[in-house]
């Protein structure tokens, strides 16, 4: 099973949060990782965050990162989108 976990974060504080669940074995880390970011997305009514290497580095490292203003094409309400990886196969 493979979850991933979604945090919206405004002036420290958790606004909401989201876990995304994959069961497939068959799929890759990296699709399960973007389609977990893409309903993270239409979860929160967001357009899906671009991912600079600022975010591929401490995802690697981490397996989390976040996703800043930078990040998004619109302004955003929220200080940061948090993703982190919570249970891989």
């Amino acid at each position: 099973m493979f979850r991933l976990w979604g945090k919206l974060f405004l002036d420290n504080h958790l606004l909401k949060d989201y876990v995304v669940e994959n069961p497939d074995p068959q799929e890759t880390r990296t699709h399960k990782v973007f389609a977990a970011l893409d309903e993270l997305a239409h979860q929160f009514d967001l357009p899906v965050p671009i991912w600079l290497d600022s975010n591929i580095r401490d995802f690697k490292r981490n397996a989390k990162t976040r996703f800043r203003q930078d990040s998004f094409m619109e302004p955003i309400e929220f200080d940061f989108l948090e993703i982190q990886i919570i249970e891989e196969d």
